[in-house]
């Protein structure tokens, strides 16, 4: 099929079960979509329902106990463990809620850490750094450790260094869930930037309502399961 070239993400009879012999949970239960290129789609649903739990089993960080996950048509989820942290590395962008950065790196070495693991070059490094910084508005902040960063400052680093990568698409895990409100739309307008101008892919587990009226398409999942999936013709994604 003539769309099948722009789709990133596609699962097929996705099932995660937590089993501790006593109790088998369902934390995904046969789970099938598809994200295209260029998408802005919020993964919604009450705490418990699996959003982040479907957003690991896509990133590769889970494997799933059923079904299969495609990212670009490769079939991830037989992936060896060296496999899949090569696959990550190259294709697949993490933004997490607890921003994750190396304490002891400072900012522009965290944004240039997955550049480094890919061995890009010094001068494309540095360029890409630059833009990047220019971008989350923080050339002034390059040189801080995290510990000396406001929480939306750690973010944006975060951010940037999941872009820095160049990936395939963005995951991004209550992203805005520890960031005041300016913070947060600051943060929701340089992703959103990002989708408009250069079509990147983004794909958010949130509670966030901000977040939700800015997707383009919205995913709710309920125990597991899709229970609605709505693609919006008009967002506030410019706002």
């Amino acid at each position: 099929m003539e769309g099948h070239k722009d789709r990133v993400i596609r699962t097929e009879g996705l099932f995660k079960v937590y089993d501790d012999g006593a109790v088998s949970l369902k934390a995904v239960n046969d789970v099938s979509l598809s994200i295209e290129k260029g998408e802005f789609t919020a993964l919604v649903g009450p705490s418990g329902s699996g959003k982040t739990t479907l957003l690991n089993l896509i990133g590769g960080l889970d494997t799933p106990t059923a079904g299969k996950v495609w990212v670009h048509e490769k079939d991830i989820s037989g992936l060896k463990k060296n496999q899949l942290i090569d696959f990550r590395l190259y294709n697949i962008g993490f933004v997490f809620q607890a921003y994750n950065l190396v304490p002891v790196l400072t900012a522009r070495e965290n944004i240039e850490f997955v550049m480094l693991l890919q061995k890009v070059g010094k001068e494309e490094r540095n360029r890409r750094v630059d833009q990047l910084l220019g971008e989350i508005g923080l050339q002034d902040k390059a040189g801080k450790r995290p510990a000396e960063l406001s929480g939306g400052q750690q973010q944006r680093v975060a951010v940037a260094r999941a872009l820095a990568s160049k990936p395939q698409f963005v995951l991004a895990d209550e992203p805005t869930a520890n960031l005041d409100s300016k913070t947060a739309e600051n943060l929701l307008d340089m992703m959103a930037k990002l989708n408009m101008d250069e079509g990147m892919t983004f794909l958010f587990s949130t509670h966030d309502q901000r977040v939700i009226d800015r997707a383009k398409r919205v995913i709710t999942l309920v125990d597991g399961s899709i229970v609605s999936d709505v693609t919006r013709e008009k967002t506030t994604i410019e706002a």
